[in-house]
C-alpha cells in the first residue's frame, strides 16, 4: 500500500476516533447525575417486577409491548436497580448506533462504488454527526426504548445498503437481517408499525423487482409475512389500549413549535443548523437521484426519514396526538446518511465540505454541552430534601395520581429517605378502580368527589400527624384541588413546596402533634 493511499486510512481512524470519544463522554458523562423522571421511573418500575407482571399485568395499562422492559429486566438482574446500572443500558446503545451508523455509510459508498477517499469521508462524517447528534445523545441518557430504537433502525441501514448494491440477485441473508430489525421496531414502541411501514416501502424501493425469481419473491414475502406474525400479540396490545389513549390523552400538539422540533429531530435546535441541515440533505438526495445506482437508495431513505414523521402528524392532526420528537428520535439516522452524502464529494472538492460540516457540528456539540448541565426534568431530589428538613416519624406522603410515588420512591433510595407512601387511590397499576382517566392511561386514576370526601373522613386520613399530599400535574388529576381541600378540612397547612410539575402540601392535624424531631436521609422509602 503506498504512502498515498495510507494517508486518508489514517486519518480516516483518526477521526472515528475522535468521534466514539466524542459519543462516549457525551452519553456517559454525568449519567446518574439527575433523578428519574415519570417516564424513566415507569420502565424502572416494570423492570423491577417478574415475568408475569411484564407480560400479563403491564399490558393491561401500557400501550406499548412489554419487550423493552423485559430487556431491562434482564439486565437489572445481571447489573442492579441503581440510577446509574439502568441508565447505561441507553448510553451504550447510544455508543453501538455510532458505529452501526459508520458501517451504514460504509455499506452506502459501497453501494454507489464511491471512490476509496470518498468512502473514508462519507463514514467519519456519519460517525461524527451521530455521535454528536443531540436528539440522540438525550434519549441515549434516559431510562426509554428510544435508544434501541435508534440503534435496530440505524442498523436496519446496512442490510438495507446491501441489498441495494447486490446485482443482480436478492441477498437472503441481508434481507432476513432486515426482516429482523423491522420485527424488532414494532415491539418495541406503540409507534413501531410507522418505523416498519417506512421499512417495508423502502425495502421495496431499492429492489428491482424484475429481476426477482420465484425463490427471491418467497424470500421477500416470506420475511415481511414473518415480521408481520411476530408482531401480531404487541398489535392486540395496541388494540386494546388504544381507545382508551384517543378518548383522553396528555399528550398536546403545538403547530407553532414544529419547525424547532423538527430542527432537533433531524439536525440541531439552532435556526442556522436547521435550514443548513436541510440543505445538507437536498443536495445529498439530489446526488443520490442523479446518480443511477443512488435512485432507489435516495428514494428509500428519503421514506425511512419522512414516512414515520409524517405518520405521526397525519394521526396527531387526524385521530389524536401521538407526535414527540423523543418517540420518533431514530429518523435521525437515514436524514443523516443523506447529508454525508452531499459531504462525500470526489477529489479535492470534498475538503470544500469540511465548512458545512463544522458549521453543523458545532452548534450540536454547544446543544451537547448544555444537555450535560440542563437541570432535571423533574426535581424530585430538590423535593426530597426540602421534605426531609420537614418531615416527622408518624407522618405520611400520599401520592395523587398514583404515578408520581414512582418517581419519588427512586429518588429517595438515591438519597436515603425513608417515609410512608400511600399511593391514591391503589399503587400501580389501578385497574378496576372507580374513577376518571383523564391522561388514557387505565393505570392512573383521578378520584370522583364523592370517594374523595369519604377518603378523607376515613381512618386513614386520620391517623397520621402530618399528611404531606405530592401531586404531579393537580391541573389534571387534582382539577378545583379536590383533594387538596378534603383533607385540608381537618387539617392546617404546615409547608409548601412546587417544582414543576410536582407540588407537595403539607397538611398536619388540626391541635397538633407530639413533639418529635424532623426525619433524616437514612432509610429507604416503604410503600403500600
Amino acid at each position: 500500500m503506498t504512502r498515498t493511499n495510507r494517508l486518508p486510512r489514517i486519518a480516516g481512524a483518526l477521526l472515528l476516533a475522535i468521534a466514539f470519544a466524542a459519543g462516549i463522554w457525551f452519553r456517559f458523562a454525568g449519567l446518574a447525575r439527575l433523578p428519574f423522571w415519570l417516564d424513566e421511573a415507569y420502565s424502572a418500575y416494570a423492570a423491577d417486577h417478574g415475568w408475569y407482571f411484564l407480560w400479563h399485568v403491564v399490558p393491561t395499562y401500557e400501550t406499548h409491548p412489554p419487550f423493552y422492559y423485559s430487556l431491562l429486566h434482564f439486565w437489572r438482574g445481571l447489573f442492579g436497580d441503581g440510577t446509574l446500572a439502568l441508565r447505561i443500558p441507553g448510553a451504550l446503545c447510544g455508543v453501538a448506533t455510532i458505529g452501526a451508523a459508520a458501517f451504514a455509510g460504509r455499506a452506502l459508498a459501497a453501494a454507489l462504488a464511491l471512490r476509496p477517499h470518498q468512502r473514508h469521508w462519507l463514514v467519519c462524517a456519519m460517525a461524527g454527526l451521530v455521535a454528536l447528534h443531540p436528539d440522540l445523545i438525550a434519549m441515549s441518557r434516559d431510562v426509554r426504548p428510544y435508544p434501541v430504537m435508534a440503534l435496530v433502525y440505524g442498523a436496519a441501514l446496512i442490510p438495507l445498503m446491501r441489498i441495494a448494491g447486490a446485482r443482480p440477485a436478492l441477498p437472503h441473508r441481508p434481507l432476513a437481517a432486515y426482516a429482523l430489525c423491522e420485527a424488532l421496531m414494532l415491539w418495541l414502541h406503540s409507534l413501531g408499525p410507522l418505523f416498519a411501514g417506512a421499512m417495508g416501502m423502502a425495502l421495496l424501493a431499492v429492489i428491482e423487482m424484475r429481476r426477482l425469481d420465484r425463490r427471491d419473491w418467497a424470500w421477500l414475502a416470506g420475511s415481511q409475512v414473518a415480521a408481520i406474525l411476530v408482531w401480531l400479540p404487541a398489535a392486540l396490545i395496541l388494540r386494546d389500549q388504544a381507545p382508551t389513549w384517543i378518548a383522553s390523552t396528555w399528550l398536546v400538539f403545538r403547530p407553532a413549535t414544529l419547525w424547532q422540533s423538527l430542527g432537533l429531530l433531524y439536525a440541531a435546535p439552532p435556526l442556522r443548523a436547521r435550514w443548513l441541515g436541510l440543505l445538507l440533505a437536498l443536495f445529498g438526495l439530489a446526488l443520490l437521484v442523479c446518480d443511477r445506482r443512488g435512485r432507489r437508495i435516495g428514494f428509500a431513505l428519503g421514506l425511512l426519514a419522512i414516512v414515520p414523521t409524517a405518520a405521526s402528524l397525519a394521526i396527531t392532526l387526524a385521530v389524536s396526538p401521538v407526535f414527540l420528537t423523543r418517540t420518533l428520535s431514530a429518523v435521525a439516522l437515514p436524514a443523516l446518511l443523506v447529508m454525508t452524502r452531499g459531504l462525500a464529494l470526489p477529489g479535492r472538492m470534498r475538503f470544500a465540505m469540511l465548512l458545512p460540516l463544522a458549521a453543523l457540528l458545532w452548534p450540536m456539540a454547544t446543544v451537547d454541552r448544555a444537555i450535560l448541565h440542563a437541570p432535571p426534568n423533574e426535581d424530585w431530589y430538590g423535593t426530597i430534601r426540602w421534605l426531609a428538613a420537614r418531615a416527622r416519624p408518624g407522618d405520611e406522603l400520599w401520592a395523587y395520581p398514583n404515578e408520581s410515588a414512582l418517581p419519588f420512591v427512586y429518588a429517595a433510595r438515591d438519597l436515603g429517605f425513608g417515609i410512608s407512601i400511600r399511593a391514591i387511590p391503589t399503587i400501580v397499576p389501578s385497574i378496576g378502580a372507580r374513577g376518571m382517566l383523564p391522561t388514557g392511561s387505565r393505570g392512573v386514576v383521578s378520584l370522583y368527589p364523592d370517594d374523595i370526601a369519604r377518603l378523607a373522613a376515613s381512618p386513614q386520613a386520620q391517623a397520621p400527624c402530618t399528611i404531606w399530599l405530592l401531586r404531579t400535574g393537580p391541573w389534571t388529576y387534582d382539577k378545583g384541588d379536590a383533594m387538596l381541600n378534603a383533607l385540608s378540612r381537618r387539617r392546617e397547612d404546615v409547608g409548601d413546596w412546587e417544582a414543576e410539575p410536582i407540588e407537595i402540601a403539607g397538611l398536619r392535624r388540626a391541635g397538633g402533634c407530639p413533639p418529635s424531631v424532623p426525619g433524616r436521609l437514612a432509610a429507604a422509602p416503604a410503600t403500600r
